[in-house]
């Protein structure tokens, strides 16, 4: 007779201190922004001007800045503009932003992996909801 043998929790993120829970929360809403995301991307190799990231995200003008500014609020951003003419503004990731590219990465590399699994996953819930 096999003898049934308990597995051990899976650790869950800051789901059992309520105030953790919305400090993650908060976060994910940040860092898991679509524009968010594609600004790190733009931002990975180095200072960029506003013309060169909005080319590079697809952003729309307004989008872009509100998107820059809170990451620079953030602390994921940093803004420097020089004293010319015409004005010169670069962005670039701060150490903080920087160590966002991993975990961006690697949340890439699961998406990839398992896109068709929830592709497949999802046209069947679609196929059983329709039937």
């Amino acid at each position: 007779m096999k003898r049934f043998k308990p597995q051990p929790r899976m650790a869950r993120p800051g789901w059992d201190d309520p105030d953790d829970c919305r400090a993650v929360l908060k976060v994910l809403d940040r860092i898991g922004d679509k524009w968010t995301v594609m600004a790190v991307g733009a931002l990975a190799d180095g200072p960029m001007r506003f013309n060169a990231i909005l080319r590079m995200t697809g952003a729309s003008h307004r989008m872009l800045t509100l998107t820059l500014r809170a990451l620079e609020a953030d602390g994921l951003v940093k803004r420097t503009a020089y004293a010319t003419i015409p004005p010169k503004v670069e962005y670039e990731l701060t150490r903080l932003g920087l160590s966002l590219i991993e975990p961006l990465q690697a949340i890439a590399a699961w998406a990839q992996r398992n896109r068709r699994a929830m592709e497949a996953a999802r046209a069947k819930f679609e196929a059983a909801k329709a039937g």
